[in-house]
């Protein structure tokens, strides 16, 4: 023990001091989406489960094996790719084949996660850029939604459309799409955006626990909110239609879940809140200007290659350092460049 030696590996960002393991954090992540994946194999049935258990699986043998075969530690008991596995399933649609969730999984734990050193240094959110990819490549697939259990007996149909889709289409809502169905979860669309209901508590959770801050998902879900109510619809009053933007879709979802990954969201309360106010207008920008009814993914991507520049910028004081002995610094700085030259 005498001449072993402690190396402090700083590459992993961000660094903080904490009695909790990533594992216990990760864990946490994991309970919260219990109840929302449960209610999604309850209205979407036994495929739903295959889903979920193929996404998970997929992602923990491909981090085995990148890592097993270059030779390096396994990292499999930091529960992260269970969670990417798991948060990738929930951005699926319950009618998609096993064979593209296990590109999505590749794409999220080989390309963007394991490429750039594992867990800490990718600068994307693994399981949106998966389900980016996703989207890329099988847009039919991504877009094709099924009857909830809830509903077979009012629609007499195999799939159906999102509310979004009516909203963004400029057609009224069917009647059976209320606000309490849709805060409920009867509705269609991906596993994990149906019920805002169990999201929202598992989203609670994480906050109490304190896994995740609440700014982000307070200024994400708040800018959505604004924005909507700001600029309306002609299809239903305006207090409704900020209504439906928030519980449909993925903004509940993807606010508690997606965005405050620690790894790609900023570090500071104050850059937290920009990002998440910039996640939610470029949202809303998609939304009314897009090509998709929805654009939680990508707005979150994009933000995600913000997060150098915005932790930059509002980059708090080392601790016990005043203003005063910052000016001195760069005053310091300034006079050795002269005296250099």
């Amino acid at each position: 023990m005498k001449n072993e030696k402690l190396v402090l590996d700083v590459a992993y960002q961000p660094q903080e001091r904490t009695a909790r393991s990533t594992s216990s954090i990760m864990l946490d992540v994991i309970i919260a989406l219990i109840p929302a994946s449960v209610w999604a194999v309850w209205q979407f049935g036994i495929q739903s489960l295959f889903l979920l258990v193929v996404s998970v699986s997929s992602c923990v043998f491909f981090e085995w094996g990148y890592r097993k075969l270059l030779h390096k530690s396994s990292s499999i008991g930091d529960l992260s790719a269970i969670v990417t596995g798991l948060m990738l399933a929930m951005t699926l649609p319950p009618t998609a084949p096993a064979w593209v969730a296990v590109i999505g999984c590749f794409f999220a734990i080989v390309i963007v996660k394991q490429l750039y050193g594992g867990i800490g240094k990718n600068f994307l959110n693994p399981a949106l850029a998966g389900r980016a990819f996703l989207m890329a490549s099988y847009a039919t697939i991504m877009s094709s939604y099924a009857v909830p259990r809830s509903l077979k007996s009012t629609v007499d149909a195999i799939s159906m459309a999102t509310p979004l889709t009516y909203m963004y289409g400029g057609q009224e809502v069917p009647e059976f799409f209320t606000l309490r169905s849709v805060f409920l979860g009867t509705m269609p669309g991906t596993l994990g955006e149906v019920s805002a209901l169990l999201l929202t508590i598992g989203g609670i959770y994480l906050i109490i626990r304190k896994v995740i801050s609440w700014r982000i998902p307070l200024s994400f879900i708040g800018t959505v909110a604004l924005v909507s109510l700001i600029a309306g619809s002609g299809t239903m009053d305006r207090g409704s239609w900020m209504l439906y933007n928030i519980l449909c879709g993925g903004v509940i979802l993807n606010g508690f879940f997606m965005a405050t990954d620690y790894v790609t969201s900023p570090i500071t309360a104050r850059g937290q809140i920009i990002y998440g106010i910039g996640c939610g207008a470029i949202t809303m920008l998609i939304r009314y200007f897009g090509s998709f009814p929805e654009g939680c993914s990508y707005a979150i991507l994009i933000m995600n290659l913000c997060t150098w520049a915005i932790d930059k910028a509002f980059n708090n004081r080392q601790f016990g350092v005043s203003k005063k002995d910052v000016k001195a610094a760069k005053a310091a700085k300034k006079a050795a460049k002269e005296a250099a030259k």
